[in-house]
């Protein structure tokens, strides 16, 4: 089989379409191994910044994007029309929700018609970009075959859900085992294949409805037992219970429990959103995703909470919210990165900012902040005690040096247990 061959001896030429928190790592691991990469996007600020060998992912040096653009092995273009050259297409565009939390399926479906322009026989296409069960099967697959070619038999067509962490330095690209289900035997082989020669470990499965499926399931895994440890703090704040000295005793069992942490809410493009598309596709079968609502509702609530909790926090120094200068450290949705997508701390600075707060913020990786009505930049952490009249930890940064700030702060809201070992009057704890 050609393409067999060529990806075996690397010279299958690889198109990844979306180069975002995806699609560049991947397309780095792939130029890494040796294949000749072309990354297309339409935002051409990023197609220009690859190709002068700039990353702007935090996970992906710059200097490994550079080595690959110099050695001819990356390039980056807007030009659909060179899908055509590719032998293998891997799709990693963002699938987000609309406002009635329906899918929103609008930029896999350019892409698709992007890749249908240019399809010839013999390339391999895969998706990887989170959806319902069915999208390969029920969309990708109809519209690819309109031009006359047949998949699994002309070209060959697969769905692989990915695994990005953004942040975690040790479960990356390379090391994270890949779930690979095609529309028939040769398109999970050919995939497979492709993904094996820059992954550690494949687990190919019998369909792209079960691959599709994983990705729901680990992600809704997350966002229902988080919904739950969400509300033992909602619970433990009534009764007077340190839910984090419960955790970490709960914890202790070697056995029979995973350890999950509240939160201001839920951040991240996966864990808020993913969840939804399940219990969107359930509904069309007549099926109700009742502890997928339920979760949704109560880590949506989270934002709400730690307002009223800032709000309990300046009652007791007989303030209010309204006029009070109130600085948020870390804006992020997780510690120790930039990715600003559905961070639980934008809610928390919009409510806070309808209420009337003068607001400000520290987040070393993200300078600026565009929100709404918000313009603001992150101030330096040693500025940052100056005339305020209440701290929030809404995320846990590793550069912060917490256990300074009760010394300059007359309030905290801890909602990340960043000041765990500190017992002061003027800490409020999620």
């Amino acid at each position: 089989m050609e393409l067999k061959e060529k990806i075996g001896n690397k010279q299958a030429r690889i198109g990844i379409i979306g180069l975002g928190y995806v699609g560049l790592p991947l397309a780095v691991e792939f130029a890494k191994a040796g294949f000749e990469v072309t990354g297309f996007d339409v935002d051409t600020s990023k197609v220009e910044a690859i190709n002068a060998g700039h990353s702007y992912i935090g996970d992906v040096p710059s200097d490994d994007v550079d080595c690959a653009v110099k050695a001819g092995k990356l390039k980056a273009t807007d030009d659909m029309s060179k899908l055509h050259d590719m032998d293998a297409i891997d799709i990693c565009v963002p699938t987000p929700l609309r406002k009635t939390r329906d899918p929103d399926l609008s930029y896999v479906v350019l892409a698709v018609d992007a890749v249908r322009a240019h399809l010839k026989p013999g390339q391999l296409i895969i998706l990887e970009s989170t959806t319902y069960p069915g999208t390969t099967d029920e969309v990708v697959q109809p519209a690819l075959e309109q031009g006359g070619l047949k998949a699994g038999k002309d070209f060959y067509l697969a769905f692989s859900p990915e695994r990005v962490d953004p942040g975690n330095a040790t479960h990356t690209t390379k090391t994270i085992p890949k779930v690979v289900g095609g529309v028939n035997d040769i398109s999970t082989e050919l995939a497979a294949d492709l993904y094996g020669s820059i992954i550690n470990t494949i687990v190919p499965v019998s369909s792209t409805q079960v691959a599709e499926m994983v990705k729901l399931l680990e992600n809704t895994f997350r966002a229902v037992n988080i919904g739950l440890v969400n509300e033992i703090a909602l619970m433990s704040n009534r009764m007077n219970i340190d839910v984090w000295e419960v955790i970490d005793a709960a914890s202790t069992k070697p056995f029979g429990f995973m350890p999950f942490y509240p939160g201001p809410g839920l951040g991240g493009h996966c864990i808020p959103i993913d969840p939804f598309y399940l219990s969107w596709k359930a509904r069309q079968t007549g099926f109700e995703c009742r502890f997928i609502e339920l979760a949704g509702h109560i880590n949506g609530s989270m934002p709400a909470y730690v307002v009223d909790r800032i709000g309990e926090a300046l009652n007791s120094q007989k303030k209010s919210i309204n006029g009070s200068r109130i600085h948020i450290f870390g804006v992020a949705y997780k510690k120790d990165v930039s990715d600003m997508r559905e961070s639980p701390a934008l809610d928390v600075l919009e409510l806070l900012h309808r209420r009337g707060a003068v607001l400000s913020y520290t987040d070393p990786h993200v300078p600026t902040l565009e929100h709404g009505e918000l313009s603001l930049k992150s101030v330096p952490e040693a500025q940052a005690a100056k005339g305020i009249d209440c701290a929030v930890v809404c995320t846990n940064h590793s550069v912060f040096n917490y256990a300074a700030m009760p010394k300059n702060f007359p309030l905290v809201v801890d909602t990340r247990n960043a000041l765990k070992n500190v017992d002061a009057d003027n800490i409020f704890r999620l």
